[in-house]
């Protein structure tokens, strides 16, 4: 683990927090790695029966940490970001959320492999992936349309537009919205009861609730292939380099 990346068990429940908060907890590949290895920990402990994640300090997270996504771009499914998405996406214990202010990129498309989300009121979800010249990652571009169709899908992966919590909520990617302050108190107590229920009934029911884990993985897999080939494109440095000098990206023919 990193001192970014909290992990404790107590009472059945596995709590993750991602504690970076100057940088409003903006993920680096060390992170990453550590988000892997509390998930892994959590699924090998025999005591802990749910694993909530958590932000911190007012933010979920606010995504890749750019400055080292432009010096180390995660190519090739060995990256611990890769590592991370796959031990999400084959948790068998049941994982909860609790989403305070920004939840970007990965912030937001993590939440979608999730079993149950809490979201503050101020909750800020978006998919940026298009304006920084990448494409979606993390099986969005499979699970988001199944939610919200095609044309809502394609607004927020195509135009990029921001999700308010409201929003959210109707779309089916969190589960309940209550006051920012609240959120961990809930995702907690929410995580509590799961783990007081019968262990086994619970994980069958995900089970059976989840999408098909073949489909997923290689969604993950092929989104994967794209997404590095992208990030050694001449626009996708043009976009980063746009994002970080606080200017318009300028695209050649």
């Amino acid at each position: 683990m990193t001192g970014e990346i909290v992990y404790s068990a107590a009472e059945g429940v596995a709590q993750i927090r991602i504690h970076r908060p100057a940088k409003k907890n903006a993920l680096t590949a060390s992170m990453y790695a550590a988000l892997a290895e509390a998930i892994g920990a959590a699924e090998s402990d025999s005591a802990v029966r749910a694993i909530v994640i958590l932000g911190s300090e007012g933010a979920f997270t606010a995504g890749n940490d750019l400055q080292e996504f432009l010096q180390d771009p995660p190519t090739g499914l060995d990256r611990p970001v890769y590592r991370f998405m796959t031990a999400l996406a084959g948790a068998e214990k049941v994982v909860v959320a609790g989403v305070s202010g920004l939840a970007v990129g990965i912030g937001t498309t993590l939440l979608l492999h999730c079993d149950l989300v809490v979201a503050g009121r101020g909750a800020r979800f978006s998919l940026p992936f298009v304006n920084l010249g990448l494409v979606p990652e993390f099986a969005s571009s499979l699970l988001l349309p199944r939610l919200v169709g095609r044309q809502l899908a394609g607004k927020h992966l195509l135009l990029a537009d921001p999700i308010d919590a409201a929003t959210a909520l109707a779309y089916g990617i969190i589960s309940e919205v209550v006051d920012d302050e609240v959120v961990d108190t809930v995702a907690l107590e929410w995580a509590s009861r799961l783990a007081a229920k019968a262990p086994r009934a619970i994980r069958e029911t995900k089970r059976l609730l989840k999408p098909d884990a073949l489909e997923i993985g290689q969604r993950i897999a092929n989104e994967a292939t794209v997404f590095s080939a992208q990030l050694s494109s001449q626009e996708t440095r043009e976009s980063l380099n746009a994002f970080v000098e606080k200017r318009a990206p300028r695209f050649g023919a």
